[in-house]
Order: C-alpha cells, then sequence, then structure tokens
C-alpha cells in the first residue's frame, strides 16, 4: 500500500476545498477540510498533520494571525493560498514562517507540486551524519540544530537553508540559487524572501553580531556560509 501524506486544508470555500481534496487523493495526499480558524485549530491538534495549506481570507481571525497562532507552537510546513497575490501579502507570509505560498486561482496540479516538494523537504535522511562547526552542531538524521548546546526550533524551510549552505563552506550563493535549491520547482520566486529567511535563521542562530559568526553576506553576490 503506498504511503499517504495527511495535509490540513483551512480555507472557507467549501466547494473548492472538496474539489482540492479529491484531486489531491489522486497523488496519495489525504486532504482533511476545516472552515474557519476555530475549527481549524481543532482539527489541526487532533490530526497532527504533516503539511497545513491556510487560506488567509478567512472569516473572523485571518489567515496571518492563525500562521503565528501556529508557529508558535509547531514547525509544520505551511502553504499560504492567498487571492491577493500582491507583494506585501506574499512577503508577510513568510515573515510570519510559511514555508512557501501560492495565489488563487491556481491550477491543482501546481498546488500539488507545491505540497510534494514541501514534503520532500521534511524526510528522513537515510543516513546520519553530523556537520559539526564552532559552538554549531547540524545533526541530519534529527533535522536538529544545537547553538551553543541549545537546541533550536527551526522551520523546515530555514532547517534546509541552513543546510544548504553549511554543506557547502566558502561557497557563494546567490538569492536565484538559494532558492533553486529549497524550492526546485519554483526559482523565479520572491528573491527578497530569501533575505527575510536568511534574517530570521541568522536571529535563530544569534548570528546577528558585525562580523557574522556562520552566515555572512557576499555583497552584490548573495551568501556564503564561513
Amino acid at each position: 500500500m503506498e504511503d499517504v501524506s495527511r495535509v490540513l486544508l483551512i480555507d472557507d470555500d467549501r466547494r473548492h476545498s472538496a474539489l482540492l481534496s479529491d484531486y489531491c487523493r489522486r497523488f496519495g495526499i489525504d486532504v482533511d477540510c476545516a472552515y474557519d480558524a476555530d475549527q481549524g485549530l481543532s482539527r489541526f491538534g487532533a490530526t497532527q498533520p504533516e503539511l497545513l495549506l491556510l487560506d488567509v481570507m478567512l472569516p473572523g481571525k485571518d489567515g496571518f494571525s492563525l500562521c503565528r497562532e501556529i508557529r508558535a507552537r509547531s514547525r509544520v510546513p505551511i502553504i499560504m493560498l492567498t487571492a491577493r497575490g500582491d507583494l506585501t501579502d506574499r512577503v508577510a507570509g513568510l515573515e510570519l514562517g510559511a514555508d512557501d505560498y501560492i495565489a488563487k486561482p491556481f491550477e491543482p496540479r501546481e498546488l500539488v507540486a507545491r505540497i510534494q516538494t514541501v514534503l520532500r523537504r521534511i524526510e528522513p535522511v537515510p543516513a546520519p551524519a553530523t556537520l559539526e562547526f564552532d559552538g554549531l552542531a547540524i545533526d541530519t538524521a534529527r533535522r536538529a540544530v544545537v547553538v551553543d548546546g541549545v537546541l533550536l526550533e527551526l522551520t523546515s524551510m530555514e532547517y534546509e537553508l541552513l543546510l544548504l549552505l553549511a554543506s557547502n563552506p566558502g561557497k557563494d550563493f546567490s538569492r536565484d540559487a538559494i532558492l533553486s535549491g529549497l524550492r526546485g520547482i519554483d526559482a523565479a520566486l520572491l528573491t527578497r524572501s530569501v533575505d527575510i529567511l536568511v534574517s530570521r535563521l541568522r536571529a535563530k542562530l544569534g548570528d546577528t553580531g558585525k562580523p557574522a559568526r556562520w552566515i555572512h553576506t557576499v555583497w552584490g553576490r548573495g551568501y556564503r556560509f564561513r
């Protein structure tokens, strides 16, 4: 029997949710549906999904508020769904800790591809390995990051960014190269989102000094792990 991915969709459009659920099932993705923030939180706690699809335009508490609330207690990957495709909304979701976003209307097959890409990023690494630096350890088997003896809480995207850079110390990464490495299917996504992600990661690592301890800005080019 094929493995089934468990996804929770929180969207007040019941008809659209039902259609997406039926479509995703064809690709081994089981989509549970909730239609407002309160119901979504209840279903999230009860089902413990592997990934959350979160509509921005929810009745009552909006998707941004719900994203902030869930991210405060869970590292579950979050893909934001928004009918508002402007830059401000997309950046806001990324700043709150969302892993990806997709603007409505979208093709269901694109959403499936996004889900599959994000889920691949959180698959366990088959061979245990640890990357160790001065004060920093990355356990790729457990997807755990420890800084000066303290275990960090990173989102899947933050972890993947750190792993990408730390696996290639001394190599310069452009923003486009980072986006391609993290998202694969959407290398042309906002380059500004890389700066937001790097800023979030640096804050959690405590890597905000000058000079930086690990993640260095290469002016005019991108970033380098040192």
